[in-house]
């Protein structure tokens, strides 16, 4: 659409264009009658002269009105128009070569119209020109680029959903050559394409001079010290890490701990277990011990022991391995089954001291049980 605001022309261009104007239509005046002599030198008849004279320039005179008359009132001109200001002045210039009677005549009267049909487009160029200026629209470039588009959106969707392979690729170049000519001639595309690279320059540019004059970076500051507690990183630690892991690195500290206690304990670094989730990762099980009681075959056995004094021990292991155990069987015995380290000139002396102690319930006279085998 036009725009809403229109310029106009100063008196200066204004004078410069009539000034310009005036010698066209000298020109071309002196063309239409070099035209008329020739041909009424030829025919002898002025009507005749007049006649080819209005046929060739004057068509052209008259299809450059024309094209002016559309362009003031915002349209295109018409295709026999565009045509026609080609046609006419090579058909002018075709008649004065066919009555021409020599080679001379023949170039002079040859280029004689071309003066009249030059001063006739010079004339509606510039008529043209003014009415693009003032009202900043050109229909015949609109008009040109409207073609030109539709015709590369035909081209582009043949090339696309055309089932023939030769016609998609013959309309596939035909695309491409119809790009060049998208916008050709367009002063508002030119404008706004202008508009388009002086903002990128001008970024560039901000850019440039923002990295030349831009303060030093600051030198960057020294990391923090880590004020978070051994309790918090080893929490951290803990995190990441296996639970089956984390229970036996805390059983290798900590080798007396009891299931119960060492769950608690890896509970207060953020790993979640149990008494019994540690017992099975550690496989520990609770001591077991068999008693055979002559009185009871089927007995329930027990988890311990009664607590007994280190001699009352060595007595025990010496009963249970009958009396041909020897010292160091003896000792074997306790540190495998009492986990107590007895050393044997003590487990001599508490069995001499047993073997002369009388028994339970037993009078002065009673028979002092006798120790054999030996315990050497």
């Amino acid at each position: 659409m036009p725009p809403t605001t229109r310029r106009e022309l100063t008196r200066g261009q204004t004078t410069v264009l009539i000034t310009a104007g005036l010698p066209m239509l000298v020109i071309g005046g002196l063309g239409a009658w070099g035209t008329y002599t020739n041909i009424a030198s030829e025919f002898h008849r002025s009507a005749t002269a007049a006649g080819v004279v209005a046929a060739g320039e004057g068509l052209v005179l008259v299809m450059g009105l024309v094209m002016l008359g559309v362009t003031m009132l915002g349209q295109t001109a018409p295709a026999p128009v565009r045509i026609g200001l080609w046609l006419a002045p090579i058909a002018a210039a075709a008649v004065g070569v066919a009555i021409a009677d020599g080679p001379r005549e023949t170039a002079v009267y040859a280029i004689t119209p071309l003066a009249m049909s030059g001063a006739a487009e010079g004339l509606t160029f510039v008529a043209r020109r003014i009415v693009v200026y003032r009202d900043g629209v050109d229909m015949e470039v609109q008009r040109r680029n409207a073609d030109a588009v539709q015709a590369l959106a035909y081209q582009s969707a043949l090339a696309t959903g055309h089932p023939d392979e030769e016609t998609r690729e013959a309309a596939r170049r035909k695309a491409w050559k119809l790009g060049a000519h998208v916008g050709l001639g367009d002063p508002a595309l030119a404008t706004d394409l202008l508009a388009v690279q002086r903002d990128r320059l001008r970024d560039g540019a901000d850019l440039a001079l923002r990295g030349m004059y831009a303060p030093p970076p600051a030198p960057p500051k020294p990391p923090a010290p880590d004020r978070h507690s051994a309790q918090r990183k080893l929490t951290a630690h803990f995190a990441d890490m296996d639970p089956v892991d984390a229970v036996r690195i805390a059983h290798e500290a900590h080798p007396d701990m009891p299931p119960a206690e060492l769950a608690s304990l890896l509970v207060s670094y953020g790993v979640v277990v149990d008494a019994v989730q540690v017992a099975l990762i550690l496989g520990q099980r609770p001591p077991t011990y068999e008693v055979n009681r002559p009185d009871a075959v089927d007995a329930q056995q027990v988890s311990g022991l009664e607590a007994v004094t280190l001699e009352g021990a060595v007595v025990e292991a010496a009963s249970i391995l009958g009396p041909d155990a020897r010292a160091r069987e003896i000792a074997e015995h306790l540190a495998e089954r009492r986990r107590l380290v007895v050393a044997e000139p003590y487990i001599r002396t508490a069995l001499s001291r047993a073997a002369k102690r009388p028994a339970a319930g037993d009078g002065p006279t009673a028979e002092k049980p006798r120790m054999e085998g030996g315990y050497a």
